[in-house]
């Protein structure tokens, strides 16, 4: 019996994930990265720590530390073969070996972050991660996902369950009304220079 609450996770955790880890690797997507990251840091101050949700190899984590170098990052991640990758970057304060769902917050970070992992997640779940994000963050929370005003479910590399979209961003803000929007954007997949997979990531601040 898997450990895990969710199948969703134990997919994951699993041979799915090791073989995600192989695909996804390499200097353009890091630029991507660099480029969406500098679009959002450029409507924040003062950001000197960052916690990602579902971090994987820590591409996003390594485009930060170059736009942030003096901040202290920290990563939750589920899958130990991207747990090794991301020990091997040497510069991760905190590595949080574990799903999304057994995590405690500790503290709270200037940032908290999560891209391309709410639409992954059973969408029954989704509360308690809205919940965690909220009560990680000390100030700034960044969501990029695959948007959609409302819920859909899709195929994803032939597996059914595994794909949704859904507008999480607006369900966070109205769980949490002092969030206030602070900008929000579009990445698409065809952009000439840096194509970042079609996610939108909104931008939102406590208030």
């Amino acid at each position: 019996m898997s450990r895990y609450k969710t199948e969703q996770e134990a997919f994951w955790a699993g041979d799915f994930g090791n073989d995600y880890i192989d695909r996804n690797a390499g200097d353009e997507l890091v630029a991507a990265n660099l480029a969406l990251f500098a679009k959002v840091l450029a409507r924040t101050r003062n950001v000197g720590s960052v916690l990602e949700f579902g971090s994987n190899r820590g591409l996003n984590l390594i485009a930060l530390k170059q736009l942030l170098p003096k901040a202290g990052l920290s990563a939750i991640e589920i899958n130990q073969k991207a747990v090794a990758e991301l020990n091997k970057l040497g510069y991760i304060e905190k590595i949080y070996p574990q799903s999304i769902l057994d995590f405690t917050p500790d503290f709270q970070r200037d940032l908290a972050f999560i891209k391309g992992v709410m639409i992954h997640l059973n969408p029954e779940v989704l509360p308690e991660v809205y919940d965690l994000l909220y009560q990680s963050s000390k100030r700034y929370i960044l969501v990029m996902e695959y948007y959609n005003p409302t819920p859909v479910e899709l195929a994803y590399r032939g597996h059914t369950g595994k794909l949704f979209k859904r507008d999480f961003a607006g369900e966070l803000m109205d769980r949490f009304p002092d969030l206030q929007l602070l900008d929000y954007g579009f990445c698409y997949d065809r952009d000439y220079t840096f194509p970042n997979g079609d996610g939108t990531w909104f931008l939102m601040e406590k208030r």
